[in-house]
């Protein structure tokens, strides 16, 4: 991280978030234009180039000019992670406070807006030596036994993790013997760290009745295949993107990759596509809810949200 960004960040921002195919991106247009945002996306996949009908990613003629970042950015074959978005988004604040243009941060990825707000936990050291040992009593002395042993050392991180889950009951013993801490007291301290980070932020979450949302998915997902989804998917594997890219293991272009290669029919795939993108919202809906600042509205009440977002500024 760069010493000339520095956090608390005290400027504004507003954050607009919901489920795929809520209507975020027409809203966040409206309200970028009539505000002068430049817009920050927080998308998983519209970071990826080439991979623009699968993603529903926004065209420059629906930008209307409105400057957007974190938008093809990388190749399909590229790393990229919640750490390397958190990297990029601070970069693109840090570029558009010096322009002394507003921040409209918009998405449905709840994992890349976590790490943006709050920092992802710093990477903690790992003890060879300490885990072997600890494999070797886990085989010898049974999970029962290191579960109780963490309970005396670290009772939330015993709460946290369930006895049968041997990794991480082999990770939370090995750090307190490794470093001296409970690891339940590092992810809090890394939370008071990080907390405050963007004091000053409007959080707004788009929802809208639950059997129209699965009809627009629906609808969605006739559109791709309709404007070429299997044409570009093909391009994909022509370019050398196999399957095996964790972008071609997402939702859409895992299914039509099956497709293609004869394993679905096309029937299947559409029906596994629209289920698979049903749940994804439902996930989508899970992650924002831990978000505590998000304050909900239907997607119909837009003027709602600007007045909002104007008392806000």
């Amino acid at each position: 991280m760069s010493n000339a960004f520095e956090f608390p960040f005290r400027e504004p921002i507003v954050v607009l978030i919901g489920p795929t195919a809520v209507g975020k991106t027409a809203l966040s247009i409206d309200i970028a234009r009539e505000f002068g945002f430049e817009i920050i996306s927080v998308d998983s996949m519209q970071v990826y180039r080439y991979m623009d009908i699968g993603t529903a990613k926004i065209t420059r003629e629906e930008m209307k000019g409105v400057e957007h970042h974190l938008i093809d950015v990388v190749d399909p074959d590229e790393p990229f992670d919640a750490g390397t978005y958190e990297t990029r988004a601070i970069e693109a604040i840090r570029n558009i406070h010096t322009k002394k243009k507003k921040i409209l941060v918009t998405g449905g990825t709840g994992l890349y807006l976590k790490a943006l707000i709050n920092g992802l936990a710093p990477k903690l050291p790992t003890f060879p030596s300490i885990r072997k040992e600890l494999v070797t009593e886990l085989n010898s002395l049974g999970r029962d036994v290191l579960h109780e042993q963490l309970s005396l050392i670290d009772r939330n991180s015993a709460k946290r993790i369930h006895k049968n889950d041997s990794h991480r009951l082999v990770r939370a013993l090995e750090i307190f013997r490794g470093t001296g801490k409970k690891w339940s007291a590092l992810i809090e301290e890394h939370k008071r760290q990080n907390t405050k980070r963007f004091p000053n932020i409007l959080i707004i979450g788009l929802t809208r009745d639950r059997t129209r949302l699965y009809e627009r998915i629906d609808q969605r997902s006739r559109i791709m295949l309709e404007n070429g989804f299997e044409s570009e998917v093909r391009g994909l594997l022509d370019r050398g993107y196999e399957e095996n890219c964790k972008s071609m293991q997402s939702i859409g272009y895992s299914h039509m990759t099956r497709f293609i290669k004869g394993d679905l029919s096309r029937n299947e795939m559409f029906e596994q596509l629209t289920r698979d993108t049903r749940r994804y919202a439902k996930r989508q809906y899970t992650w924002f809810n831990k978000i505590k600042e998000v304050q909900w509205l239907e997607t119909s009440d837009s003027g709602i949200a600007k007045t909002m977002i104007r008392d806000f500024l």
